[in-house]
């Protein structure tokens, strides 16, 4: 299904109408029981519990020079009351914790997600990726794809059907993308496909394949809009040896007979590097021929790598096809980048800071000298009409943190 159109959607009425956006939001499954001989996603005291548990990682300065809080440490600020297996039990001040902020970030934004959808009513969300961390499903791949393993429904009732609901949430389609913690994180061959395969099991979770397209009609108001969600994760395909544990081609943690052929993925580590980089390519050169055949008012790439990456290629998007907007995630955190210099004008954000892994830099407002946009947690909601679009990041307090309005190009 690799390049499919999604049947298209139509929302009638002459409402105001809403599109949310969220991205690296799926948390451990602590109570999933595992299998294949793989370990509990179990990092701290008190991560068992039902429902999703904040993956601690490391936090750098802004420029990525200095090592703020390493991942061991940062586990001794969530720990209750100290982590047994760890012999520092101190929680450094470098972390930048904040403790009923970090521990429950996922959950938060949840709630100011619900809050803010019983009163916008959105009509879909975009969603950038890294829906399940660590490694997304916690299986290999090569379930048939007109199955659900028992792994990916936990998975799924834990950490998204139970968390994402309620008035103007409930049911909503969620337009979908794979992150690299989707494909593995570190290895290539978890159940990436069984996320696929739910688009078949789900009323609202969409996600045929990994690059796809979606048409959506506002009869009403007599605009339209085409989606395009894209798998931009060859970004962390690097070779083998390569910085073990960023590289979903990873040698060192890859089992060496690797093998999601079965699946259409890489058919193994030797190939895995170059798999992924022609899988960009391939992506590149569908979205190429797809945006001059477009004839709606507004066109939107959605994809998990974040605004920066390929930027003279989206730079192009944007000035030789009309692209309007880039909806991005993988950097934990919120970045609003209106009309964007490096991109030639075109806007693009980062919802990276869904929760479901610790933000970039400390939540605390008062310290911001590693923030890299304005928020650590939260989400997007987009305000759509046929002449503009007004782009709203939310914290995960729920107020509004940034603004900027989108002009069709």
């Amino acid at each position: 299904y690799k390049g499919m159109a999604w049947p298209t959607m139509s929302f009638p009425g002459k409402k105001e109408m809403h599109i949310f956006a969220i991205g690296d939001w799926g948390g451990l499954d602590g109570s999933l029981v595992p299998i294949e001989g793989r370990k509990q996603l179990v990092v701290y005291n008190g991560g068992r519990k039902s429902g999703p548990s904040v993956f601690p990682r490391n936090r750098w300065n802004k420029q990525t020079t200095v090592l703020l809080c390493h991942h061991f440490v940062f586990l001794q600020c969530y720990c209750d009351p100290v982590c047994p297996t760890v012999t520092n039990p101190k929680c450094l001040p470098g972390c930048g914790y904040e403790k009923g902020v970090d521990d429950q970030a996922q959950l938060l934004v949840a709630t100011a997600m619900k809050a803010r959808a019983a009163k916008s009513n959105p009509d879909y969300i975009l969603n950038v990726g890294d829906n399940f961390y660590w490694g997304g499903i916690e299986k290999n791949c090569g379930t048939p794809m007109d199955e659900l393993s028992p792994t990916a429904k936990h998975q799924f009732d834990q950490i998204f059907e139970g968390i994402y609901n309620g008035p103007g949430l409930s049911g909503k389609p969620w337009l979908s993308v794979l992150g690299n913690h989707d494909w593995g994180g570190r290895v290539f061959n978890n159940g990436w496909d069984q996320q696929i395969a739910y688009t078949w099991k789900s009323n609202r979770w969409i996600m045929p394949a990994p690059y796809w397209s979606q048409h959506i009609e506002y009869p009403d108001l007599g605009f339209s809009v085409d989606i395009y969600m894209i798998d931009s994760n060859a970004m962390d395909a690097l070779d083998g040896p390569e910085s073990p544990s960023h590289n979903i081609c990873s040698s060192q943690f890859n089992p060496a007979n690797a093998d999601c052929s079965m699946a259409d993925g890489p058919p193994s580590l030797g190939a895995c590097k170059s798999w992924f980089w022609s899988f960009w390519a391939e992506n590149q050169a569908w979205l190429e021929s797809q945006l001059p055949k477009s004839k709606a008012d507004w066109q939107i790439v959605v994809t998990h790598f974040p605004c920066g990456h390929q930027k003279n290629w989206y730079r192009t998007l944007h000035q030789k096809y009309g692209l309007d907007l880039l909806v991005t995630g993988h950097r934990h955190d919120q970045e609003l980048h209106a009309a964007s210099e490096e991109l030639g004008g075109l806007t693009c954000f980062v919802t990276g800071g869904g929760g479901g892994i610790s933000s970039e830099a400390t939540p605390n407002p008062a310290d911001k000298q590693d923030w890299y946009g304005e928020g650590q947690y939260g989400f997007y909601d987009l305000t759509i009409s046929k002449t503009e679009m007004l782009i709203q990041s939310i914290n995960y307090d729920g107020k509004v943190w940034q603004e900027a309005t989108v002009y069709p190009k």
